[in-house]
């Protein structure tokens, strides 16, 4: 078999490389973030069909949130790509292999579209800071926040923290960190001292919806007042005229409860 000279393309780096003779190959697909900025979404579907589920369990949110409110201090931290600081295990690589446009390649990284990838990351964070979750951090995949009760004290808790970062060599994302805080928006949350606010983002998408007027819309807004269950008191009881609607299943039937119940709502 002839030898070809190795040629490297702008595509390979430390997360890619070129691959020959593939068994597996997926499609890539391009999506928006929410900073407007495009991400490279390979699409999984059979692979992870295929793979066997991991169930290892994620921290439940209204713990997190419970935990982290009350201290003087805050520090959020987002993890830089943190799927991609996870290597593969070099016979899984060529598993990931997909088609960016033009060659083969895949992926030495974990990609954040793997089925198992969540579970793979909380596992790994639930190691490293072990030491510190649950007393000076919390943290949920790659969203982390140190909190300390004393202000003074903020100083050596977030030594700690950048001691475990520095060790096992994890990037931030310094666009989406803040240290030493009062107040910040945490898993959709906004956290401070006195207690937990409702993110402005959601109650603004909520004030800003007109009645729905399909089954899907129907569903839509349940789900928008379960994320602010938090701060409706009641909020199960007031929604009885959409899952009566939701319930029926055939077609849409948007009356005068269910308009007062929507503007009681808002």
């Amino acid at each position: 078999m002839p030898r070809y000279k190795r040629k490297y393309t702008n595509f390979e780096s430390k997360i890619h490389k070129r691959i020959r003779y593939p068994e597996l190959i997926a499609n890539v697909v391009m999506v928006t973030k929410a900073n407007g900025k495009w991400r490279m979404y390979v699409d999984y579907t059979d692979l992870n069909r295929a793979c066997p589920k991991d169930s290892f369990p994620l921290p439940k949110i209204d713990q997190l949130i419970d935990f982290t409110v009350g201290n003087k201090l805050l520090s959020f931290m987002d993890a830089f790509s943190g799927y991609n600081q996870i290597m593969m295990h070099l016979t899984d690589q060529d598993k990931t292999n997909f088609i960016p446009g033009q060659g083969l390649y895949c992926y030495k990284v974990m990609p954040f579209s793997l089925k198992n990838a969540g579970a793979t990351y909380q596992r790994l964070v639930n190691k490293l800071f072990k030491q510190q979750i649950g007393r000076s951090m919390e943290v949920y995949i790659d969203d982390m926040i140190t909190k300390s009760q004393m202000a003074d004290q903020h100083p050596e808790d977030l030594r700690q923290t950048f001691q475990v970062i520095w060790e096992n060599r994890m990037r931030l994302n310094l666009a989406k960190c803040a240290f030493g805080v009062a107040a910040g928006k945490f898993l959709g949350f906004m956290l401070h001292e006195r207690g937990i606010e409702a993110n402005l983002e959601k109650i603004k998408a909520v004030m800003d919806l007109e009645s729905p007027t399909t089954l899907q819309q129907a569903q839509g807004l349940t789900k928008r007042v379960a994320a602010l269950n938090h701060f409706i008191s009641r909020s199960t009881n007031m929604c009885l005229p959409f899952f009566k609607i939701i319930k029926q299943g055939k077609k849409m039937n948007w009356d005068r409860e269910s308009e007062q119940a929507f503007q009681a709502l808002k």
